[in-house]
């Protein structure tokens, strides 16, 4: 397990953003299940997931999580974590939209409370102050947990957090991190995230697909729709670290998948990485990585072919 302030959580998160999406309510439903079942606690969804789609308007993920929660029944077993600031109906970090954007995800998700509430990404035309006075009050309140930065800059976390010294403070941060796609976040927000003791949820954490190790040169997934962003990786890096994902991935038994989410979970400051699947046979990929523990050459080996 690990710590997200004061939230335990798996060292997995079940990402959320296929939902209502690529994963209708019932595939939606099978995933959560098989996830907790798994002994994963911890889902990330939005309340501008997935209004991009076709009939949608945002808020669907949180609908069918609110749908699954009160169905099953299992609201304290399990850490859930929304965002606010990118719904086209509810955009920026206002003190007045991020109330309304709370009430709006707290009456989908059919709950009294999220645990993690992030500011979906850095609102530049709102004061810092006042998005962090309605965090407080949120969490004062009840309604929230804990607060999270996504997509922030390490000069702009940083200046939230002076600015919220001895108030509620971001715990959480959520970057764009992966075994290839290293260098932005190692040399920018890690140092911050270390010094602060914030932990870090990364998301793309399997690099668009590529390091499911389904798109390969001449293999059967190249057509897929995904495979373009995916074969973007795969120059003489991207094949050594196949190579050594592929190598471990047997020593262990496991999916390659859960290799590349446990060398990131195994990275400082990283909680849990983000994952998201549509089918219950995508999670069986991914879930091996909540227990897996990969030695220190295993380790060294995967971040040396990924430098």
């Amino acid at each position: 397990m690990a710590t997200i302030g004061s939230l335990e959580v798996s060292r997995l998160c079940l990402g959320a953003n296929v939902f209502g999406w690529t994963a209708d309510r019932e595939a939606s439903f099978a995933v959560l299940d098989g996830f907790v079942a798994a002994g994963g606690t911890v889902i990330d969804t939005a309340d501008s997931y997935m209004w991009r789609v076709p009939g949608n308007s945002g808020g669907e993920s949180e609908t069918i999580i609110g749908d699954w929660m009160a169905e099953r029944g299992n609201r304290d077993d399990v850490v859930i974590a929304t965002k606010v600031g990118s719904l086209p109906t509810r955009p920026g970090l206002s003190a007045a939209n991020i109330r309304a954007a709370c009430e709006d995800s707290l009456r989908r998700l059919r709950t009294d409370r999220i645990d993690l509430y992030w500011a979906h990404k850095d609102d530049p035309d709102t004061a810092q102050e006042e998005t962090l006075s309605a965090f407080d009050a949120l969490v004062r309140a009840g309604s929230v947990r804990e607060i999270g930065a996504s997509n922030f800059s390490a000069e702009r976390l940083r200046s939230a957090l002076d600015l919220s010294a001895g108030t509620t403070s971001y715990v959480a941060a959520q970057p764009h991190y992966n075994l290839v796609e290293r260098t932005e976040f190692e040399t920018g927000l890690a140092p911050l995230l270390a010094a602060e003791g914030i932990a870090c949820l990364p998301y793309y954490a399997l690099a668009k697909g590529f390091l499911t190790g389904k798109y390969r040169t001449g293999g059967p997934d190249v057509a897929s729709v995904r495979a373009e962003g995916a074969l973007a990786y795969l120059d003489d890096r991207g094949t050594a670290v196949l190579a050594a994902l592929d190598d471990i991935g047997a020593a262990h038994d496991v999916p390659v998948a859960a290799v590349a989410l446990a060398w990131l979970a195994a990275q400082p400051t990283v909680a849990a990485p983000i994952a998201s699947a549509r089918t219950p046979g995508q999670l069986a990929a991914l879930v091996p990585a909540l227990t897996l523990e990969l030695s220190d050459d295993e380790l060294g080996r995967l971040s040396a072919a990924g430098d």
